[in-house]
């Protein structure tokens, strides 16, 4: 039977004025993971959040790593039966510059009303992610204050590194796998839909980053001389790239489209709903008409089917004014997102076989790899999903939808492959909280009924 939490979510708004406090106070700590500069500024917010943790009845600790420090906590459940979370944030921030733009100093966090019952958490990481953690801090906090205890058997895992590519992680997981290893992981570093409509990321695409480079010529050519006669590898590279795709937009590789399925269609009429168009989507960027797959939403063609890019392209002459050359070398950076169960390194080997059929026997070709990893998905039926889903729309003006997201969180593909667990992705951010850009700010409402949220999660995975 489940437990009235009327009181947990009432101290919880009795709480907020303090809970914004602490928010400032550890906003203030700036904790630049990119910059040597600040390596003891990250260790300081370590130490802070380790801090707040051991005082909630944690048993938390800093962990050293060849970077900057995690910090590692746990705490029991107030029933043995009740389930094991890992809940992932991270304390560092990115860097402030140019720090001209800043409308107030970036570490200075304040309150500040945008409009009529409209209120913003100015400063850097009051988005991404320190306020975000904090949201899940307060609610542990609201729950031990009313009740004494917990829940769920919560591990609680905050990373230093995450905006400077995590270095640390991996090795980290490896070495404390047992220690980490939950039921579920909650990853709060996401976002809404809206500011009245929470959402639950239920996929993530993989990624496979590849570099392809041919060489003809042993050196450049006169193409007055050469021309005619000579392989231009600009044109051959140019031939590879532009055979990526049929006339439908879909991608010709062999063997690509293994392990995709379909969007099932209650999900696809939900993405209906939500009114994002190709008008207003693209309108943003100063086009129109969607370039992928003919026959699909933009919705579908950005959170649910793969895609082969070609992110850069290097041949030839670039300099200022006319060189009548054929280049020696000509090349180009592809990546594919991947969804559903598309494997990568098939998808890398599927490019690189076709790249070699087009090469003449005269040419070379050769490839250097840029990561690649599978993409992630939550089942649209998971109970995990659904029962976090009925508690979000409790909280908010609007039920919570289920998304997709075009991009990937490395960490969430790491918990899964080297951990075996699911990842829960619900987040506060919005989509105008420039994040990683001056003036980074956080709805007063997001972090308010964050707290609320993850209690109402927090119940409802306990239940």
């Amino acid at each position: 039977m489940m437990v009235d939490i009327t009181p947990v979510l009432e101290r919880a708004d009795a709480n907020l004025p303090n809970s914004l406090e602490r928010l400032f106070d550890v906003v203030r700590i700036k904790s630049i993971s990119t910059d040597p500069v600040f390596k003891a500024e990250c260790r300081k917010a370590a130490e802070w959040l380790a801090a707040e943790l051991a005082a909630l009845g944690f048993e938390a600790s800093v962990r050293d790593t060849p970077g900057h420090p995690m910090v590692v906590a746990h705490h029991g459940a107030e029933k043995a039966t009740a389930p094991h979370l890992l809940f992932y944030g991270h304390y560092d921030v990115q860097p402030v510059d140019p720090l001209n733009l800043w409308e107030a100093p970036p570490f200075e966090p304040s309150i500040k009303e945008v409009e009529p019952g409209r209120k913003i958490i100015t400063g850097r990481g009051t988005s991404d992610d320190k306020g975000q953690l904090m949201t899940f801090v307060e609610a542990v906090r609201a729950y031990k204050e009313t009740r004494g205890a917990l829940p769920c058997r919560i591990t609680i895992l905050f990373e230093g590194e995450e905006e400077s590519g995590s270095p640390s992680l991996k090795p980290f997981l490896e070495a404390n796998a047992a220690e980490l290893k939950a039921d579920y992981a909650l990853v709060c570093d996401t976002g809404m839909w809206d500011r009245e409509t929470p959402a639950i990321s239920a996929g993530l695409r993989g990624l496979v980053g590849e570099e392809i480079i041919v060489t003809a010529a042993d050196r450049d050519l006169h193409s007055g001389l050469f021309g005619g006669a000579a392989a231009n590898p600009i044109h051959i590279l140019t031939d590879i790239l532009a055979g990526l795709h049929d006339e439908t937009g879909r991608v010709t590789l062999d063997g690509f489209y293994e392990g995709v399925e379909e969007t099932p269609a209650e999900i696809k009429k939900s993405w209906e709903t939500l009114g994002r168009t190709a008008e207003k989507f693209l309108g943003e960027v100063g086009l129109s008409i969607p370039s992928g797959e003919k026959g699909r939403s933009l919705l579908e063609l950005t959170w649910a089917r793969p895609t082969a890019e070609v992110n850069g392209i290097i041949g030839g002459y670039t300099g200022e004014g006319f060189k009548t050359v054929i280049a020696a070398q000509a090349s180009a950076k592809v990546s594919f997102r991947l969804v559903g169960k598309q494997d990568p390194l098939k998808v890398r080997e599927s490019f690189r076989a076709y790249a070699r059929s087009k090469i003449p026997a005269d040419c070379s070709v050769e490839f250097h790899p840029h990561g690649a990893s599978p993409a992630i998905h939550l089942p649209y039926d998971s109970a995990l999903l659904t029962t976090a889903k009925t508690a979000l729309s409790k909280e908010w003006p609007k039920p919570a939808v289920v998304i997709g997201m075009g991009g990937s969180i490395p960490v969430v593909g790491d918990f899964q492959t080297m951990l075996g667990m699911e990842s829960l992705l619900v987040g506060f951010g919005l989509a105008d909280d420039r994040i990683h850009s001056p003036n980074e700010k956080y709805e007063l409402q997001s972090f308010h009924k964050g707290i609320r949220s993850w209690i109402r999660i927090l119940d409802a995975l306990a239940a």
